[in-house]
């Protein structure tokens, strides 16, 4: 599926975003696989961290959240797979069907990342400024997805131009780069300027920390969701807040689809109220006597009443009915038919 799936042309591509929530461990990055594949999720993504290669030591700490790295410096060195291990996560995200994907933050990364086989480009929004970065890959020829959240209109131009250049695809993210992203600052409306302006794929990379987020974007016609993925709100991470747990993921995949068979297939009202002249017949209400009625009967409102089924004269025609005179006698709750009028 890794070597075969079209990234753009699919649907919406659900990426569930492991990043660092593995903390460093192999067993629970590939369990993460497992889950996100359970959930139903296109694709998994991680992050290939090289602290020699993209950090100083005196990187500072963006939250100081763990207790054992003394340095975040410290903290990505621990974050770090070898190009073995990145390969068996590659080749089990095969296994169980899902794209696999991984920012790389260093051009050391993006070499260990070509080599192994990775089949599109995520750059992370810290990384849409790093053009040499950008370039390395687009040369590659593999399609480049672009995250928004830290770029101006003028920087984003010039990586989606950077790309170009290499006839790579690409696809631009709108991105707000908060944790959690309140929802007045998720920015749902730049999605359709990404598609105006660049007229490629768009989609939104969510750090809502909730499924409303990627529901909201897939209607307004995102065809890439791109959302960080935790076990459970009670885990370690500086990206938990952030996140939604891989059950909520099941229910995120699920109303994707479901907004995407909606949105695929429009009614029209016409057709669609024929189709159901059945039901219309038994929710509808008609004309009725309300009490016995002798034969000359001319009818007042007083002497009528709306009740289902439907069927006979509608209830909206009422005003029709009364003054007219009854040319048979009428039980009460009978249908008023046009037959019985004069």
């Amino acid at each position: 599926m890794t070597d075969s799936f079209d990234l753009f042309n699919h649907g919406c591509l659900i990426i569930g975003e492991v990043a660092q929530a593995h903390d460093g461990s192999l067993g629970a990055a590939h369990a993460y696989i497992d889950a996100i594949a359970n959930a139903g999720a296109d694709a998994v993504k991680f992050q290939t961290h090289i602290a020699a290669a993209e950090s100083t030591p005196g990187e500072p700490w963006r939250v100081k959240f763990s207790p054992q790295d003394v340095t975040r410096y410290d903290y990505w060195q621990r974050m770090e797979f070898t190009e073995e291990q990145w390969s068996g996560l590659a080749r089990h995200a095969s296994e169980r069907g899902l794209v696999f994907l991984s920012s790389a933050f260093s051009f050391e990364a993006v070499d260990l990342l070509n080599r192994i086989g990775v089949p599109a480009w995520k750059v992370g929004a810290g990384e849409t400024t790093n053009l040499p970065m950008i370039e390395r890959m687009a040369r590659t020829g593999k399609p480049v997805i672009l995250s928004s959240g830290m770029s101006t209109w003028a920087e984003m131009d010039a990586a989606v131009e950077c790309v170009r250049k290499h006839e790579a695809p690409v696809a631009a993210l709108q991105c707000t780069t908060a944790y959690p992203c309140p929802p007045e600052k998720l920015g749902l409306n730049v999605i359709a300027e990404l598609r105006a302006r660049y007229s490629c794929p768009v989609g939104l990379s969510d750090h809502s920390g909730t499924t409303y987020a990627g529901l909201a974007a897939v209607t307004l016609g995102a065809g890439i969701l791109e959302v960080h993925v935790t076990f459970s709100r009670e885990c370690f991470g500086p990206d938990v807040i952030a996140s939604i747990t891989t059950s909520e993921l099941r229910q995120l995949v699920d109303g994707v689809r479901f907004i995407e068979k909606a949105t695929a297939n429009p009614v029209d009202k016409e057709t669609m109220a024929a189709e159901l002249s059945e039901l219309r017949r038994m929710f509808t209400k008609s004309v009725v006597a309300r009490t016995d009625l002798a034969a000359g009967s001319i009818l007042r409102e007083e002497d009528l009443a709306l009740k289902k089924p439907g069927g006979g004269i509608p209830a909206a025609r009422l005003s029709y009915v009364i003054g007219r005179q009854l040319r048979v006698a009428a039980k009460a709750n009978q249908m008023i038919r046009e037959s019985d009028l004069v």
